[in-house]
Parts: structure tokens; C-alpha cells; sequence
């Protein structure tokens, strides 16, 4: 059903191993323009095409260098995004106006059947869903069905789809690197690290890039409550007793008295997974504010440092 409305134009909640995405065939003009108006995304803001696999991204991308078919080989499909420069087929309506195409190819099995089925009824091998995050632009992300549902059910035609495929196993959105230059650069951190796309590559990684990529705005990523960054001390000198005041950080950190906590993932892994769920709940309690103890910047830390950092902005 979800393959069948995607086809025809519709707009479907795909799960993915990242967050949940509002889904529409990349190549029709009208379903993109909805997912636009439903986000109330801007318009320049580009899109990342989801592909079956690494063959289709030649639909898309007129120039893959070799260091960007190494991230390929080595990161598809999986939570990392490419930019490379685009094909005719990758209308402005997907980049933003530019002249390049992000592409990822997506490890959730839901996500990837719904390819595959949409391949089969379009007889496009090569088809691609554009599915940015389901939620109001600037918002939280949503991790699973019920988070979509309750940020943009009201907003879906009744034609539209919602997927469920569970929680979502990563939890922050894919890493995003510009493949355009001599060098990758690096323009949104997720579960592949820096680290990693040195190791790949064996290239060390640009700090320039004059691509848009989505989610890099100061201010992202925002719930209600108001977000305060602190290390443990900071924390623990906090004052007693204060209710309205929501705790996110390592199981190993303790709660101060009266705080609300909101989670406690054991490893920077499990703090990714819970995040924007736990961002959500503070919301849902009414919370004034959420003090975070981000884990050490490692691996997938510095995504979690990157998202934290803009809901934090007002």
C-alpha cells in the first residue's frame, strides 16, 4: 500500500534506521512540493534521495570520485549520506537550486521493501523516495510511528500513509559529506564519524564546503522546553527539589533531587537511540527546561554534541 501511494504521488511516514521521514517520489514536483508545505520546510532547503542501492546513485550523480565510492562500498546502506554533483534527473525541486544531490541508501528493511516495491510498479530501477524528517521544520525529530503521528497526523491527507517499523535503531539523522571537492568534507555529523571517513578514504577530511545540507541551521532540532548544555559538575551543583527541570545523561551520572529524569542510556550509542524521544517526553510533562550532559565527543558523540548544541539555540 505504502509502494502503491508513494506511485501515485501521495505522501507516506517511512521508518528508516536514522528517524522517520516524510516520504514522496523524488521525481514528481507536486508530492515534493507537499512534503515542503507540511514540513513548513524553506524551500532552498535540499532534500536526500533514497536509492535501492549503490548502482541507482548513477541516475542521480553525474561524478562519484573514487574516495566517494569507497564511503559508498563501505557505509550503503547505512545511516550516511553523499553529496556529489547532480544529474539532469535531480531537479532543483530536490537540491534546493544547486547544483548538487545528496543520496543515501537506507538499512531499514521496511525502507528498503518499499523501494524495491516501488522500483517493481514504476520500472525504475534507479527510482528515489525523498524523505527529510517527519516532523514541523526545526522541530524534534521523530524516532518512531506514534512521534509522526502526533506532530504531523493533523497535517496528512487521508490518502497519506504512515508506516510503522518500530523505533528507530540509530536515532539521529545521517552523516552528510560533501564528495564534490578533491577531499570529503564533513557537513553533518551522525553515526558514521569523522573518524571513519578517514579511515575509509585514508583521505584526512576539508573544512570548506559551500553546500547546503539539511539540518545545519544554528537553531534545529528544538522542542519547547528550553535546552541547558552542562558537564556532570555543573549538574550537580544544580539547586534541589526543582520539578519543572527534565535530566538527560549517562546512566552513571547521577540525578540531582527533585530533577525529572528523562533517560539514562547506558553508552553514547544508546544516548543517540533516546534523544529525541527524550526531548519529546519532556515536552509531553510540560517541563520548563532539560538539562543535557552530552557523552564524550567520540564516534557517534559528536552527533549527539551537533544536535544538542542547536536545540539549544533560541
Amino acid at each position: 500500500m505504502a509502494a502503491a501511494a508513494l506511485a501515485e504521488g501521495l505522501l507516506v511516514a517511512l521508518p528508516t534506521e536514522t528517524v522517520y521521514g516524510l516520504g514522496a517520489r523524488a521525481d514528481h514536483p507536486h508530492a515534493i512540493a507537499r512534503v515542503y508545505a507540511t514540513k513548513g520546510r524553506p524551500a532552498d532547503h535540499p532534500l536526500i534521495v533514497h536509492v535501492r542501492d549503490a548502482h541507482a546513485m548513477r541516475s542521480w550523480a553525474a561524478t562519484v570520485p573514487d574516495y566517494a565510492e569507497a564511503l559508498a562500498e563501505a557505509g550503503w546502506p547505512g545511516p550516511l549520506t553523499l553529496v556529489l554533483s547532480r544529474t539532469e534527473r535531480a531537479a532543483d525541486f530536490i537540491t534546493g537550486g544547486q547544483d548538487t544531490v545528496a543520496i543515501r541508501v537506507p538499512s531499514h528493511p521496511v525502507m528498503q521493501e518499499v523501494l524495491d516495491l516501488l522500483a517493481d510498479l514504476t520500472g525504475d530501477p534507479a527510482i528515489g523516495i525523498a524523505a527529510p524528517s517527519a516532523n514541523r521544520f526545526g522541530r524534534v525529530s521523530p524516532t518512531t510511528a506514534d512521534h509522526v503521528v502526533a506532530e504531523l497526523g493533523e497535517l496528512l491527507d487521508a490518502q497519506d500513509v504512515v508506516l510503522d517499523g518500530g523505533p528507530s535503531s540509530v536515532g539521529v539523522e545521517s552523516t552528510i559529506v560533501d564528495c564534490t571537492g578533491e577531499r570529503p568534507v564533513l557537513l553533518r555529523p551522525g553515526h558514521v564519524s569523522e573518524a571513519d571517513v578517514v579511515a575509509i578514504t585514508g583521505l584526512t577530511v576539508g573544512t570548506t564546503s559551500a553546500v547546503r545540507a539539511p539540518g545545519t541551521l544554528a537553531s534545529h532540532y528544538s522542542p519547547r522546553a528550553l535546552v541547558l548544555i552542562m558537564d556532570a559538575e555543573g549538574l550537580a551543583a544544580r539547586p534541589s527539589d526543582d520539578a519543572t527541570t527534565g535530566v538527560l545523561a549517562l546512566a552513571d551520572i547521577p540525578t540531582p533531587a527533585g530533577h525529572v529524569r528523562l533517560s539514562a542510556p547506558q553508552t553514547p550509542e544508546d544516548y543517540a537511540r533516546v534523544l529525541y524521544g527524550s526531548l519529546r517526553e519532556a515536552d509531553a510533562l510540560g517541563l520548563a527546561r532539560i538539562v543535557a550532559v552530552p557523552p564524550p565527543p567520540d564516534g557517534v558523540g559528536a552527533a549527539i554534541i551537533d544536535r544538542l548544541t542547536r536545540a539549544a539555540q533560541e
